[in-house]
């Protein structure tokens, strides 16, 4: 690459005795892997700047799946995420690793990205209309696309009190049989507006963003999960979806 990229570190891990192997979410060139050499040595001016949810300025080189990280400076300190918002960032990390192929861009997607993180750290209430909108967005990226304001079958508009079971690859057909795949009007059109004024449209954009998540995750839980049921009361580790 030429130049350098607005990049955020989505996850590390020691390499050797002094470098970093890195995953990179970068504005034009999407999940990068470097190798950061020395990154990890007591004069290394990179020691404290390779860290997540720190906005980025990089540069690489190499033709490999592993790139060089050539060059890395803060463009300002690290967006402060701590307790619960912080596990949230640690999710939607791990999601961006899951989910994106390397070396494909989703300029759009890094913006919505760094919205998420900014509207982490500056949440006053409860992350999830945060981590929904986010989960949806990237979705919308991947090719996910789904119509939330039109019955499949009859092509009418939803209406709030009707009931739909969403049919992957089809979208949502006017049901009366109630089940996990089945949602309101209401709930659909909080869906398309990415507006979830209540406990009700939450839980239901939680239970469809599993439902469109899980071809991309399979069978492999998330890490960020784990750790999060571990530290996180139980009363608030509903927060992020979760496996059936």
């Amino acid at each position: 690459m030429e130049g350098w990229q607005r990049a955020f570190v989505l996850h590390g891990r020691p390499y050797s005795e002094t470098s970093l192997l890195l995953d990179l979410f970068s504005e034009n060139y999407g999940r990068i892997r470097v190798l950061a050499k020395g990154a990890r040595g007591k004069r290394s001016s990179l020691k404290g700047a390779l860290q997540p949810f720190t906005p980025l300025l990089v540069r690489w080189g190499g033709r490999g799946e592993v790139k060089t990280l050539r060059g890395a400076e803060p463009i300002s300190l690290a967006l402060p995420l701590s307790g619960l918002t912080l596990y949230c960032g640690l999710y939607v990390n791990e999601l961006l690793s899951r989910v994106l192929e390397q070396e494909t861009a989703f300029t759009e997607l890094f913006f919505d990205y760094l919205y998420c993180l900014q509207a982490l750290a500056a949440v006053t209430g409860s992350p999830e209309p945060a981590l929904r909108r986010f989960e949806l967005a990237m979705l919308g990226h991947l090719g996910y696309g789904v119509d939330f304001m039109h019955c499949a079958g009859s092509g009418e508009e939803v209406a709030d009190g009707m009931t739909y079971t969403y049919r992957a690859e089809k979208g949502f057909i006017a049901s009366l049989v109630m089940g996990n795949n089945t949602f309101t009007g209401r709930q659909l059109r909080a869906l398309e507006e990415r507006s979830f004024p209540d406990i009700d449209t939450l839980r239901a954009a939680k239970r469809f963003t599993r439902i469109a998540l899980k071809p991309y995750l399979g069978g492999k839980p998330l890490k960020s999960q784990e750790l999060f049921r571990q530290f996180v009361p139980k009363k608030r580790a509903d927060v992020l979806p979760d496996e059936e």
